[in-house]
């Protein structure tokens, strides 16, 4: 099946005559404030979230926003909060409802209420993925405590089945990712936990108190729940060997590490070693099925910067940067240190490449959260987006600022090559102008115009829907696959677009990445002034490679397994 629908770009305008995003929130009815509960108390959990997921809830065609909520972590003594809510404010998570398929334009409808989502936890992030292979993406959001899964009914409501799953979770969970990690064709989830948060004071040396880094504390263990098929998960973390290194995670990222076929993950951790955790099989010779997970950060070059010293891992961006069918992966990091940018080699392993890349200089001043590498023009090109807010107060700030911890987000531009990264940030207008204390940011087509969006949230501060409005984009092509013998949602599917000079890009499927966040799963690519490819080449988690010909541009294309010619035939 080739279902498509046809998309036109319209004029365009002569080279940066319009900045490239306008925040389109407020006046799209995206009407959200996260409120951390922050009452002076410089509870570690307040300054951390929360997160946000652009996801096609409704099987409509366009992307609806969901948004995490946080909430006092000691509700019988609350004291004042530092931040004041707005008027109309409202508590718990909100799913909201684009409305482009049914008007034609892009606004949003709160349908939190009628959708059976809105759990009013110490919220961190959301998951979102096809679990039972029922055609509707489901949601996990992770908390502070409990974390929460929704199953999509498919009639506009969900079902919260967190007990029946097992899945509950404890303690302080922060990234979540849908992983078919035994390719069984069901997914499996994997859940991020930061640290064994208590209620200690830390103080600056001016001996005003502050909020305390994650060294003191102690470190935990990334869970893994193998999906039984049945509705049901099981806890495999010790298992598989997650148990075997413990640390403070933020982020997490799925991907072929390993260069085997079989989805493995990275987990950036704040002030200690990155984690790789790679799928390999438990004994030579057994059942290909029966997977367990080795610690490789520091063999495969992952775990250090350059320097040998840890660096402060939060958000998680991967991307083919130069164009050689290797992901590069970003990790953003406190000010000072610079956000990493490992470049992979040839033979699968990863070298900091942070100064050579040109990402070091304009990072340095900020403190990243949220990121993601996107081609703002459709150049064919990855740029670099990421989401920034301190987590000590900012020396600068106003005097009278209750919540001093605001940074701009920063835009970088790929010059091409292996040239490196310029920070346009300046020149990409008012959305990026704004002091927030930014953490989430979700990367997805919500208006369905061939160009990445850009959902970011904010600590104590609105969501901001950053659309992107480059006037001279060049062509494109969007793909959303499904998946028949492998998992519904296709993730751990790596796609191939082979231009007509036999040159091609690769891109991986996946929900992950980023920080706290749920990304738009669909593939895209910018072609530039080309409008000629020559095939797409999925390669899918149950083994099997199906290939695309006549490929039209400026299209969203529906991709099914086992659809298209095989690779073999096809060339």
């Amino acid at each position: 099946m080739l279902a498509l629908t046809a998309l036109s770009l319209g004029c365009q305008s002569a080279r940066h005559s319009a900045p490239p995003f306008e925040d389109v929130a407020k006046q799209t009815g995206l009407d959200f404030w996260q409120s951390s509960g922050a009452s002076g108390e410089f509870l570690l959990p307040e300054i951390t979230g929360s997160g946000g997921a652009l996801l096609d809830y409704d099987n409509d065609g366009d992307l609806d926003v969901y948004l995490v909520q946080g909430a006092p972590l000691n509700p019988r003594s609350p004291g004042k909060l530092v931040v004041p809510l707005p008027p109309g404010w409202k508590p718990g998570n909100r799913l909201f409802r684009n409305n482009l398929a049914r008007t034609g334009k892009l606004s949003f409808t709160d349908v939190t209420a009628e959708a059976g989502v809105g759990s009013s936890g110490a919220g961190m992030g959301v998951a979102a993925g096809d679990y039972d292979n029922d055609g509707y993406v489901d949601l996990y959001v992770t908390n502070f405590g409990h974390n929460v899964l929704y199953h999509n009914n498919g009639n506009g409501t969900f079902t919260d089945v967190t007990g029946a799953a097992g899945v509950e979770s404890s303690g302080w969970s922060t990234s979540a990712a849908f992983i078919d990690y035994d390719r069984d064709g069901y997914l499996d989830l994997a859940v991020v936990h930061y640290v064994e948060f208590d209620n200690r004071a830390c103080y600056l040396p001016s001996g005003r108190r502050e909020y305390c880094g994650p060294q003191v504390f102690g470190r935990t263990v990334t869970q893994l729940y193998r999906n039984l098929g049945n509705g049901r998960f099981e806890d495999v973390t010790v298992a598989v060997g997650l148990n075997s290194k413990r640390g403070p995670g933020l982020g997490i990222l799925t991907g072929d590490f390993a260069s085997n076929g079989w989805p493995s993950f990275m987990v950036a951790n704040d002030g200690a070693a990155n984690h790789l955790w790679l799928n390999e099989p438990r004994s030579p010779g057994g059942s290909p099925n029966d997977r367990v997970f080795r610690e490789a950060g520091l063999v495969r070059g992952l775990a250090y910067a350059s320097d040998g010293r840890a660096r402060a891992g939060m958000g998680l961006a991967a991307g083919d940067l130069y164009g050689d069918g290797g992901e590069s992966i970003v990790v953003t990091n406190l000010p000072n240190e610079g956000f990493t940018l490992f470049q992979r080699q040839a033979a699968g392993d990863f070298m900091d490449s942070t100064v050579q890349g040109g990402m070091l200089q304009p990072s340095l001043p900020h403190t990243g959260f949220g990121v993601g590498l996107l081609d703002i023009e459709n150049r064919g090109l990855l740029d670099m987006f990421s989401a920034n807010g301190a987590v000590l107060s900012v020396p600068t700030a106003r005097p009278d600022d209750p919540y001093p911890y605001g940074e701009r987000n920063l835009l970088l531009r790929n010059l091409g090559k292996g040239k490196g990264f310029a920070d346009v940030t300046a020149s990409a207008g008012p959305a990026l102008a704004f002091v927030d204390v930014g953490r989430a940011a979700a990367f997805g087509d919500v208006n369905n115009d061939g160009g990445v969006d850009i959902l970011v949230t904010n600590n104590n501060g609105p969501a901001r829907l950053l659309l992107n409005t480059t006037p001279d984009r060049g062509h494109w092509i969007q793909l959303r696959l499904e998946g028949v013998r492998s998992n519904r949602s296709a993730y751990g599917s790596v796609v191939d677009l082979i231009r007509k000079d036999g040159t091609s890009v690769r891109r991986w499927v996946r929900g992950d990445g980023s920080y706290l966040a749920a990304n738009d799963p669909r593939i895209h690519f910018g072609l530039g002034q080309s409008t000629e490819v020559e095939r797409i080449q999925v390669r899918w988690p149950a083994g099997g490679c199906d290939s695309w010909k006549q490929i039209a541009a400026d299209r969203i294309l529906t991709l099914r397994e086992e659809s298209g010619q095989s690779c073999q035939s096809a060339h």
